[in-house]
């Protein structure tokens, strides 16, 4: 299971085409995502301060483009305590490898916390 990030209003525009894009894909060639233990620390360094978003929660098994795990795309450095590679989705991500949507509100200290539901998958 895969995560990204993104609004509710481009999930929806996604759901009217069928698959979902990312700007990166076009000026990176990829969808940058995260494991389910990277997505606080990313939604926290890229998302901070953002309403309305959400957490596509990706099978994938069911993607039919391909997914590689590598170093972060900026070079960062990541917390070691959750993994140094992130999954990157070379193409669009179809709509049906998306198990689950999950609102992602920060708390009432802006900052991002897992939705249980995700811990549940």
């Amino acid at each position: 299971m895969v995560l990204h990030i993104t609004t509710y209003k481009e999930w929806e525009k996604a759901q009217q085409e069928g698959e979902y894009t990312a700007p990166s894909l076009k000026s990176e060639g990829f969808i940058h995502c995260s494991t389910i233990k990277q997505a606080v620390d990313t939604a926290n360094i890229f998302f901070r301060g953002q309403n309305g978003l959400a957490l596509l929660c990706i099978d994938e098994n069911q993607l039919e483009s391909i997914c590689k795990y590598e170093p972060p795309a900026a070079g960062g450095q990541q917390n070691p305590s959750v993994g140094n590679l992130f999954p990157h989705i070379y193409g669009p991500i179809n709509v049906s490898a998306v198990v689950k949507v999950v609102d992602f509100p920060t708390n009432e200290n802006g900052f991002f916390v897992l939705p249980e539901e995700v811990l549940n998958l």
